[in-house]
């Protein structure tokens, strides 16, 4: 039997949130960067001159840093109303996070990631991987994350690596390239060799973020990794070709797709997750979401990310796996 999920947030009881979201972070975060960028195209000048530009724009880096602070604050609020408002089996899962606790994680959190030049960020992303999960509950019964740091860490570490080394391969041959009367290819090469290692970075922090204790199952990803692999990479370059129009069903696909290998496990039952795709009025219907957005500069995002969601939970179900 399919039980399904459902999410009852209207874009109502969200619009004060993201009005703040909008006009404490989103709004002056756009000046910022404006600002920023006014310094970097500015002419080469005095070496006072060019410290005072540099003071400035230190202070407009210390002034972005204050406002994903704010971010972060706004967002537990997102989160909270959004994980208080997911039904399954008639029972609304619960939230008993507290703001302080959380915030204490996030400025920590920054100032311990600055500090160490970002070696800090995958435990970072664990302890509110582990915030959210162990605050959240359904029927008195909370979730534990089971993914840790040093594996994200690894994650990260390798792709970077990867990234330096084909940096320094297609910058060596951009060079030579101008040697010779062929046309520069290492700008394209680097960015098509970064596309294909988004792949694997992709399956892998995903695969790493799908680790949950919940009563006495274990809810994971059971996949194959090349037959993933090649999923992620058909919709990503589906999702390239048409210039981004086709983003409803990557999304979509790869939602179906990893939902039907999520299992939840225990030593005597075994449970899948799923999702009744329907193609062209899932894709009409996200994309009517997404318009309505962008022509009212942003207002209409409650109501789209509310009647998204909603269609998306509602027809994702979990089910008893049966026993040949």
């Amino acid at each position: 039997m399919k039980n399904y999920f459902k999410f009852n947030l209207t874009g109502q009881k969200l619009l004060p949130v993201w009005l703040l979201y909008m006009f404490l972070f989103l709004i002056p975060y756009v000046y910022i960067q404006f600002r920023l960028q006014g310094f970097k195209n500015q002419p080469t000048m005095e070496h006072q001159e060019a410290i005072q530009r540099l003071l400035e724009m230190l202070k407009w880096y210390g002034v972005m840093l204050i406002l994903f602070v704010v971010r972060y604050a706004i967002t537990f609020f997102i989160a909270k109303m959004s994980i208080e408002n997911t039904e399954f089996k008639l029972k609304s899962f619960e939230f008993n996070g507290r703001f302080g606790e959380f915030m204490g994680i996030i400025i920590l959190g920054i100032f311990l990631t600055i500090i160490t030049l970002g070696i800090y960020s995958p435990w970072f992303i664990k302890r509110v991987f582990d915030f959210f999960s162990e605050n959240s509950s359904h029927e008195s019964n909370s979730f534990k994350f089971n993914g840790k740091g040093i594996n994200l860490f690894v994650i990260i570490t390798l792709f970077i690596i990867a990234i330096v080394i084909l940096s320094v391969i297609c910058i060596i041959t951009l060079i030579g390239s101008f040697n010779h009367t062929s046309s520069p290819t290492g700008a394209i090469g680097l960015f098509l060799t970064i596309l294909v290692l988004m792949i694997p970075y992709i399956y892998y922090v995903s695969k790493w973020s799908i680790d949950f204790t919940f009563k006495s199952y274990h809810i994971r990803w059971e996949t194959e990794l090349w037959e993933s692999l090649g999923k992620i990479a058909l919709e990503l370059f589906l999702l390239i070709i048409t210039v981004g129009i086709y983003f409803p069903l990557a999304y979509l696909k790869l939602y179906q797709y990893f939902a039907e290998r999520t299992i939840a496990e225990s030593e005597t039952n075994s449970k899948t997750f799923g999702y009744d795709f329907e193609p062209l009025d899932d894709f009409l219907f996200i994309w009517g979401q997404t318009l309505l957005t962008i022509i009212t500069l942003g207002i209409y995002y409650p109501w789209a990310y509310c009647k998204v969601t909603d269609r998306v939970l509602s027809k994702t179900y979990l089910e008893d796996v049966e026993v040949a």
